[in-house]
């Protein structure tokens, strides 16, 4: 086939699952085809060696990445806007010709390609469409930033309008079909994870010398310390049993300033904060943990999401600690791959850490060869692709038969 994949990122800024995707796809045999913006995340400004111009264009062999100029700031509510808005026009003016011809697109969706996507559909009416939805409630919708309630309208009308749509959590499903979605046109495609790096491995005595614990209980929260997180329950919680385990915070956000003073003030002395380390360091970092700790907001919109933390640990086989509501708590207890407990409860989640503490080695281990079992099973690249390829397959075939009657 011939695949269009449009992506508002793409490597090498931090975008595994359209980079992974297309270069899967290539590998199966099919000419891919990216659209998408010059690198500039993180930290909103272009990378260092590149220049943004119109044309501009690589290829290897059944690889093509048509990269458009876009507004490159993300340091506010407008600036998000112009980058979008500027990248949907960029995006349909290159995409007429760029992407003429192909079989069908498969739309990475986040907030900031929804706008290029409905203006890449009307440059291209011809073609069938994948919807690849990552969220279906824009965060500028739920703060109430400039053009968050067009961008959620324009949202809704790719559901009703798209050939096929892709969710990545079960809950999700049902937001989308809310949303007008034709059920019988809504697949799930669980997220995976980058397998050359989140695999089972042996930590190094470097990482061990890190993390530290002095042979108790050590639970890891590797990922963003934001505002979704909200990871102030975690210290209350790993406090409250300061003789039971360790809390290794790895990682960097808006939050951890907030947090390490928080932990100076209360003097917590089983709460320890690990620099974010390069994603090759990653696996060594899950192996030197005895549970990952999955941890988000108490919020509806967040009741949907698989945050990356959690295919990353069941790929390392690392049990889980799942303080979350929704679909993260549910992938944990179906797989048996760890405990879980109420969002934003540090009680709840104390009992879960003392419980933790309490639970042999051996138990741990079958807990993370459960979660490992899951991701293979049902979250892997190999079964993700699987589900995306059979959707273009389909949504070509009967686009072709929809215009050839007879």
């Amino acid at each position: 086939m011939r695949i269009g994949v449009l992506t508002y990122h793409f490597p090498p800024e931090p975008a595994f699952l359209p980079g992974s995707l297309a270069e899967e796809l290539v590998a199966r045999g099919h000419e891919v085809r990216v659209l998408t913006g010059f690198p500039h995340h993180p930290g909103g400004r272009i990378h260092p060696g590149w220049r943004q111009r119109w044309r501009y264009e690589t290829r290897s062999e059944r690889l093509t990445v048509r990269r458009v100029p876009r507004y490159a700031a993300d340091t506010s509510p407008r600036a998000r806007l112009a980058g979008q808005l500027t990248f949907a026009t960029a995006a349909a003016l290159a995409g007429r010709r760029f992407l003429a011809g192909v079989d069908a697109v498969h739309v990475c969706q986040t907030p900031a390609v929804t706008l290029a996507a409905a203006a890449l559909r009307r440059a291209l009416p011809g073609v069938p469409v994948v919807l690849h939805v990552q969220d279906v409630r824009p965060r500028a919708e739920l703060t109430g930033e400039p053009g968050g309630e067009r961008t959620a309208a324009v949202l809704r009308r790719l559901l009703r309008d798209a050939d096929a749509v892709a969710v990545t959590a079960p809950s999700m499903r049902d937001m989308a079909t809310t949303a007008g979605t034709d059920p019988s046109r809504v697949r799930l495609v669980l997220p995976w994870t980058d397998e050359r790096v989140f695999r089972p491995a042996r930590p190094s005595p470097a990482v061990r010398r890190l993390i530290g614990g002095a042979g108790r209980c050590v639970v890891m929260h590797a990922g963003a310390i934001g505002e979704r997180q909200r990871l102030e329950t975690a210290v209350r919680a790993a406090a409250a049993v300061p003789d039971r385990m360790d809390l290794v915070l790895a990682g960097s956000g808006a939050d951890e300033p907030r947090l390490r003073e928080l932990v100076a003030d209360w003097g917590v002395r089983n709460v320890r904060f690990v620099e974010r380390r390069s994603p090759a360091e990653s696996a060594d970092l899950y192996a030197a943990a005895d549970y990952q700790l999955v941890a988000l907001r108490d919020l509806p919109e967040l009741r949907g999401v698989v945050p990356a933390e959690l295919p990353a640990a069941f790929s390392c086989a690392t049990p889980v600690i799942a303080a979350a509501a929704g679909d993260p708590a549910t992938m944990v207890e179906r797989a048996r791959a760890g405990l879980s407990c109420p969002p934003e409860d540090w009680a709840a989640l104390a009992d879960r850490f003392w419980l933790a503490a309490t639970i042999g080695a051996e138990a741990r281990t079958g807990m993370g060869q459960r979660g490992r079992e899951a991701y293979q099973r049902d979250m892997s690249l190999r079964a993700g692709v699987d589900r995306i390829e059979r959707m273009l397959y389909d949504v070509a075939a009967g686009r072709a038969a929809a215009s050839n009657p007879n």
